[in-house]
């Protein structure tokens, strides 16, 4: 099975910031590149094209050696909702007046469950 990954649209680009090449997110995570690209298949983390080269995640995924807490399982949500991995990671950077910040920065901490909440709620 190969993995496909979607090409980054500019605005979305832009909400993100900073970006990490899949290998570098290995090194960081202490897993194989291999390994690495199976967490983008199994949706644990989600991956984009930027220009070429190998796929890219947003930086702030990753905190202290470890896929953020609470991504995977709003990611798998979103993924249910019917989003794909630039939608996600476009719902995830921005920003909600209700939260207040975007999503992910809520994520970051520690109210991962309320974000996963809300995006439970696009599936409705």
């Amino acid at each position: 099975m190969t993995l496909t990954v979607a090409q980054i649209d500019r605005e979305t680009d832009q909400l993100v910031g900073e970006w990490l090449p899949i290998s570098e997110a290995a090194k960081k995570l202490g897993l194989s590149v291999g390994r690495a690209k199976q967490l983008l298949k199994d949706k644990k983390l989600v991956g984009v094209r930027r220009g070429g080269g190998e796929p890219q995640i947003p930086a702030v995924f990753i905190a202290d050696g470890e896929v953020l807490k609470g991504l995977p399982g709003t990611l798998t949500v979103l993924s249910d909702a019917g989003y794909d991995e630039v939608e996600s990671i476009r719902w995830l950077f921005t920003p909600d007046d209700s939260l207040p910040g975007a999503p992910i920065d809520a994520i970051v901490k520690g109210r991962h469950t309320e974000v996963k909440r809300r995006a439970q709620a696009l599936g409705f």
